[in-house]
């Protein structure tokens, strides 16, 4: 019997987190700093009925999932920097076919093979953007362990509910973090699974304000096609300008419309706050530390932490609320300025934005952010 409470890795959380949402296949190539998923995927996933698969590299890895997945199977796939770039083009076929997946990019230093076993957030604009064409995306970090298990579980849920692939962003220091994690049974759970849907050949098809169709695992039901083109209800190529509109503009609002039930974020003294760290994945744990120190030290000012779980689609609206109640914004995040940039955006010049980055392998210090709160309460003497 599984012990309730173990002392686990935030990879080895991840894939106790996917068992308990239901996956039952997955196939990858061991990367690091991601192999971990790997290999505790090849040992869990038999135990409880499910097929494990090494493939010979990243890009038959998604494939073979998304395989899975259309034959019914909840599924999974890890990778981390030039793998997640390898599996682009079939996140992109994803997208459009609508084939619910996880992929977890367990994010490590780079361009290319860069530092393999060093952390880093370089791929933040990548999960939105490195598949082309305009596609829906929903992308979530975890900054513990246990998250590494519930939000697991969350990606799940989501790739059922909206028909699509879901990033699990992690990155190397919650990866490799080893914490107790509660392994929370499925059944005190809310777990939505895809439910049997006998599709009468219009597998694309949706009624009047829904976003999402109904999905048949292949072979079951009426035959349907599944295609990377657009496409009509029935799944079949189309160059029909009028139907590749409405698919692509449908494709886009069922995750802009359903906002409110995709964003999580977490807030810590904000109310009162007049500089907030923003923050998100391994980054935090050092934006808590900044936290703490700077309530120490006397004449500081105060200071608050906004850190987005779901951090595609961006959280912009409760951005712009915070720049309207705090007097400065620093983004602290493992690369040049990804996030920042958003921040920026959604902030509209509202309060000044200053930046805490590294790219050079090492991690982000609770110091280096209260350097960087004390330049701000320097310069507003």
């Amino acid at each position: 019997m599984t012990k309730r409470f173990q002392l686990l890795q935030g990879n080895e959380a991840c894939v106790e987190g996917a068992l308990a949402a239901g996956m039952k296949f997955y196939a990858g190539y061991p990367i690091t700093p991601s192999t971990e998923i790997a290999e505790r995927s090849a040992i869990r996933l038999p135990q409880v009925g499910g097929k494990f698969i090494q493939m010979e590299d990243e890009i038959a890895g998604i494939a073979a999932a998304l395989g899975a997945s259309v034959a019914g199977l909840k599924s999974m796939t890890a990778t981390s920097g030039p793998g997640f770039s390898l599996k682009q083009e079939n996140i992109g076929y994803a997208s459009i076919a609508e084939i619910p997946i996880v992929i977890v990019d367990v994010q490590r230093s780079g361009p290319s093979t860069g530092l393999p076993t060093s952390p880093s957030q370089g791929d933040y604009m990548q999960a939105k953007w490195g598949t082309h064409g305009d596609h829906p995306v929903i992308a979530i970090a975890p900054s513990s362990v246990q998250e590494c298990y519930n939000e697991t579980v969350r990606a799940f849920n989501l790739a059922e509910e909206f028909r699509v692939p879901v990033i699990f962003l992690m990155d190397e220091i919650i990866g490799h973090l080893r914490e107790g994690c509660e392994l929370i049974p499925s059944e005190e759970l809310e777990i939505i699974d895809r439910g049997d849907h006998n599709i009468s050949g219009m597998t694309y098809a949706v009624g009047e304000g829904n976003y999402v169709p109904e999905f048949a695992a292949f072979g079951e039901g009426e035959h349907y096609n599944i295609t990377g083109l657009f496409h009509d209800d029935g799944g079949f190529p189309t160059n029909d300008n009028h139907k590749a509109y409405s698919q692509g503009r449908r494709l886009l609002d069922k995750i802009t419309m359903n906002q409110d039930a995709i964003e999580k974020w977490e807030e810590t003294d904000i109310e009162d706050a007049e500089v907030v760290i923003v923050c998100y994945g391994g980054t935090a744990r050092a934006a808590s530390g900044a936290l703490e120190k700077a309530k120490e030290i006397e004449g500081f000012p105060k200071v608050g932490m906004f850190r987005p779980v779901t951090v595609w689609p961006f959280p912009e609206k409760e951005m712009m609320k915070i720049s309207e109640k705090c007097k400065h914004i620093i983004m602290a995040e493992h690369n040049d300025g990804q996030m920042l940039m958003e921040v920026q955006r959604a902030v509209k010049g509202n309060v000044p934005v200053s930046f805490v980055g590294k790219i050079d392998g090492t991690t982000i210090t609770p110091d280096d952010i209260l350097a960087a709160i004390r330049e701000v309460y320097e310069d507003a003497k």
